[in-house]
């Protein structure tokens, strides 16, 4: 059955205002002169005279590029393209409170993969300074009973993953994610945390880890975060029966 929907929301190209043509305009002239991070781009003064418009609309549209920090003045050096900060730019958006449950969900499960799928990078980047850094939070973990302080040495033990991984585009994506992190460990993806019998702990992480192959880490994480794996595949059967 197709869904209803408004379509007198669907702006048509024709009624993009002149600043939205105009960096779309840009958006192509630096694509196809293979502009790179660096190179300097014309003058405003130059960009409206071979367009055709106003210094002030080449403006607003250049200041939307400053925004997602695709452009930046240097002195002596005029306006310059330059490499983005993607994730900065996300985090002005990901936050718990501006997120549907959907889009939280699917943000959660992204972790699950990128901490099965970090393990080459950590048998790559591991030495016995991180690796001591691990058992330390191990130690610490083993030696407390207190649930607060628990779930603190969960924390840092995967941080310390992402840290070992020696890959800051991966750390800073993880550090940015935390919120979301816990919003849906704590709210919608609840899950039962017993320890069972055949539960894969940190300590036999760090153990596999140090001794061990990224395919046995890989096969022994996706058994530590088994609990969240079932409620994916809960939710999945319902989402089937319900079709």
């Amino acid at each position: 059955m197709m869904k209803k929907t408004n379509l007198t929301k669907i702006k048509p190209l024709d009624n993009l205002t002149q600043v939205d043509k105009i960096e779309l305009n840009l958006q192509e002239y630096f694509r196809s002169e293979n502009f790179l991070p660096g190179d300097s781009i014309p003058k405003e003064t130059e960009l409206a005279e071979a367009m055709g418009v106003s210094r002030t609309a080449i403006r607003e549209a250049i200041s939307r590029f400053r925004t997602l920090g695709i452009i930046e003045s240097r002195k002596n050096r005029g306006m310059i393209i330059t490499r983005p900060d993607i994730l900065n730019n996300m985090q002005k958006v990901l936050t718990p409170q501006l997120l549907d449950g959907d889009t939280m969900k699917e943000i959660f499960e992204m972790r699950l993969v990128l901490e099965m799928g970090i393990a080459d990078l950590l048998f790559l980047r591991k030495n016995n300074e991180n690796l001591g850094e691990l058992e330390s939070i191990v130690e610490q973990e083993e030696k407390t009973t207190n649930k607060v302080e628990k779930l603190k040495y969960d924390v840092e033990f995967h941080s310390m993953l992402y840290k070992i991984s020696g890959n800051d585009t991966i750390r800073r994506f993880q550090k940015l994610l935390s919120p979301i992190f816990d919003y849906v460990d704590n709210g919608l993806y609840v899950t039962k945390k017993e320890e069972a019998s055949n539960a894969v702990t940190h300590r036999k992480l760090l153990e596999t880890l140090k001794n061990n192959t990224p395919e046995q880490f890989r096969l022994e994480m996706k058994q530590h975060l088994k609990n969240y794996f079932d409620k994916i595949s809960q939710d999945a059967e319902l989402a089937n029966s319900n079709q």
